[in-house]
């Protein structure tokens, strides 16, 4: 167990995936401006969603320097947090990563395609604690992030005072309510959420077929204690994401199946 994090002696590192220009980046950078003076933002040059913990192998990664602590990476999410520990920030490692908020939600098995959390991800796999934020949005209409907005230090505030469990990282989803209408603060478990069963198959001019992945289907909205139920009632859920993948059950039966 990890001790907890003194916000204003921290330096904090912020990322994302959905670029470095993306109006969740700026927000948060603000937020981790309003609790220490010592904040760096590394981040793609454009668009990463959906990249996962994906690393760039084949080809040069490019670090361009926007500004005082403020760097792009023309690579993947993952890449940004690899050169920010290891290269911008070589000289004094970050005390805490924040990726996001993201313009979209990630909860169940939205965490397995995830740029956003797999910053998160790559960062506690190189010993520094960190949050993946992310604002659930509906279906049509223009991105907010007033929820986030309102909610984003208030969370982190509470996080860091707690101690932190090893190999852990913590995944937050923002309600997509005007703050007002949030029904609390919650700690839950990753819920079901899969995306990919719904494919819109459409021509294109010249006859040819294309493809189009659909929305996610929220499986267990009903399963109490869950981050899609809590976030159908209207609260900020909070999950804590171990990184051990290993099904300790199955483990032990297998040992037993095998010589």
């Amino acid at each position: 167990m990890a001790e907890r994090i003194d916000l204003a002696r921290a330096r904090i590192l912020v990322t994302n995936d959905d670029g470095i220009e993306a109006p969740g980046i700026k927000l948060l950078t603000r937020v981790a401006k309003a609790v220490s003076r010592d904040v760096w933002v590394v981040a793609p040059e454009v668009e990463q969603s959906g990249a996962s913990h994906s690393l760039t192998l084949h080809r040069p990664l490019r670090l361009r320097k926007l500004g005082p602590k403020r760097f792009a990476v023309d690579g993947t999410p993952t890449d940004c947090v690899l050169l920010a520990i290891n290269c911008v920030l070589e000289d004094k490692r970050p005390t805490l990563v924040l990726s996001g908020v993201n313009g979209g939600a990630n909860m169940g098995e939205d965490l397995t395609y995830s740029g956003t959390v797999a910053a998160a991800m790559e960062a506690t796999l190189l010993g520094v604690k960190a949050i993946a934020f992310s604002q659930v949005v509906g279906d049509t209409g223009p991105l907010r992030f007033a929820c986030a907005a309102a909610f984003a230090e208030k969370v982190l505030r509470r996080l860091a005072a707690l101690p932190w469990a090893d190999e852990t990282l913590y995944n937050v989803n923002f309600p997509n309510l005007p703050p007002g209408k949030v029904t609390g603060i919650v700690a839950a478990a990753q819920g079901g959420r899969k995306i990919g069963d719904h494919l819109i198959k459409r021509l294109d001019p010249r006859g040819r077929p294309y493809y189009w992945i659909g929305p996610q289907r929220d499986d267990e909205r009903t399963r109490r204690g869950s981050d899609v139920r809590g976030i159908s009632e209207g609260k900020v859920t909070v999950t804590p994401v171990f990184l051990d993948l290993t099904n300790r059950r199955a483990l032990g039966w297998l040992k037993k199946a095998m010589p």
